[in-house]
């Protein structure tokens, strides 16, 4: 199967939750850490984790709890929930200090305004439109004002076939990613009060050719915000 890009189709949450429950361990044990994330993309995480301050984080689609990690290593008041109950159990055996549920990031079970930061870190990335609605709305219903959400992910347009990045690894699943350009997601978030306040687009790399953005956003609905 090709890893070219072509039009986007529709993938269900189910498909995704069975996907990483299927390659969780190996998953976990093959990206325990944030070795894979280029020097810019932890420069960012530091100044979202800067800009909560004191404030709870939600980890929205926290995997294996490896950003959870490093956000809680560094001040961090972690919260992280994940579609899959496979990767949350790798995270727990592997960080079971961290207060990691399962959970789907359409659908959070927390309330209004209970976190001063949300990051969404490559976990929009398997979301059809549909669903990346929801998930954006999800994020800024429990955000405080003057907080932060954080979303990284793979950009440009169409979707990738993941059968042969798994397969080589033993894994026969069935899994899209979908690329976004930046403009189309910070305007997702702009139509939801939320404020462009940093916009990190990079090429790829040998572990991950496609471009990478990240985008840091303020909810915009209590005037002044704190200095990063």
């Amino acid at each position: 199967m090709s890893d070219t890009p072509r039009p986007p189709q529709a993938q269900t949450q189910d498909t995704v939750r069975t996907a990483y429950d299927t390659v969780a361990a190996d998953y976990a044990r093959s990206m325990p850490d944030t070795s894979p994330e280029h020097p810019l993309d932890l420069t960012l995480l530091d100044t979202f984790i800067a800009a909560v301050g004191t404030e709870p984080i939600l980890d929205a689609g926290c995997g294996a709890g490896r950003i959870s990690r490093y956000l809680a290593d560094r001040g961090g008041r972690v919260v992280g929930v994940d579609l899959s109950p496979q990767m949350i159990a790798q995270g727990r055996a592997l960080h079971p200090d961290l207060d990691l549920s399962v959970a789907s990031i359409t659908d959070l079970p927390h309330g209004g305004a209970s976190f001063g930061g949300v990051l969404l870190w490559y976990s929009t990335i398997h979301l059809s439109e549909a669903d990346l609605g929801r998930a954006l709305d999800e994020a800024v219903r429990v955000v405080a004002p003057d907080g932060y959400v954080l979303v990284a992910f793979q950009s440009g347009v169409g979707t990738r076939d993941l059968f042969r990045q798994y397969s080589q690894h033993g894994h026969d699943v069935t899994l899209e990613r979908y690329l976004r350009t930046p403009d189309e997601m910070a305007e997702q978030l702009a139509a939801r009060g939320m404020t462009e306040v940093v916009r990190l687009v990079r090429s790829g790399t040998e572990i991950d050719r496609d471009g990478q953005t990240m985008l840091l956003h303020r909810r915009s609905d209590s005037g002044p915000h704190r200095n990063l």
